[in-house]
């Protein structure tokens, strides 16, 4: 299997569950209906409150966050949640488009940034990047200190699954079938 092919599987493995922090209800719409054209699960925030509440009580595998937000800007919500948990991929998707806007971003903790309006392809393609480098670093940084204990289970298919324990509980898409497993929260 060449490594793109064995990256796609780890992605599509990696990232099932999307929230996305828009206050636009027609983009948060239109992003809900793309993403799960492609097999994501996606919970929509429409303000800093809400995107902080699903967040902590259902840690998302990713986040496309706007920038332009009531309340409490973007800036501040990807902040918060960089703080809770450092390897949740952020991306920015705003109308700003900025380098100080860009820098300030990168400042906080997003993983990457792209201007509306934007091509749904290059979107999808930026989650799967996006992902495999934060995933990609995690587990360098992770491999380098002390090595990581794995879970092992079995998907009802027959597929032999082996995920890092900080994933029990978490939703995953088993490589094999396609369909949406949660890790079990004990071996």
């Amino acid at each position: 299997m060449a490594i793109n092919e064995i990256r796609s599987e780890l992605t599509s493995s990696i990232v099932n569950h999307i929230l996305v922090v828009e206050d636009e209800q027609d983009t948060a719409f239109f992003l809900k209906t793309l993403l799960e054209e492609h097999a994501y699960h996606v919970t929509v925030a429409k303000d800093g409150g809400q995107a902080h509440s699903s967040f902590s009580m259902h840690k998302p595998d990713f986040v496309i966050l706007d920038l332009i937000m009531p309340q409490e800007s973007g800036f501040e919500i990807c902040e918060r949640m960089k703080q809770k948990e450092s390897d949740v991929p952020i991306l920015i998707l705003t109308a700003i488009d900025s380098p100080e806007s860009r820098q300030l971003a990168h400042r906080v903790g997003a993983d990457g940034y792209l201007v509306k309006p934007f091509d749904p392809d290059e979107l999808l393609e930026l989650i799967k990047v996006i992902s495999d480098d934060v995933w990609e670093h995690a587990h360098s940084e992770t491999a380098s200190n002390t090595p990581e204990k794995h879970i092992h289970f079995f998907c009802p298919c027959g597929k032999r699954i082996k995920v890092k324990v900080k994933h029990r509980g978490r939703t995953l898409t088993c490589p094999a079938c396609k369909d949406a497993l949660i890790v079990p929260l004990h071996d």
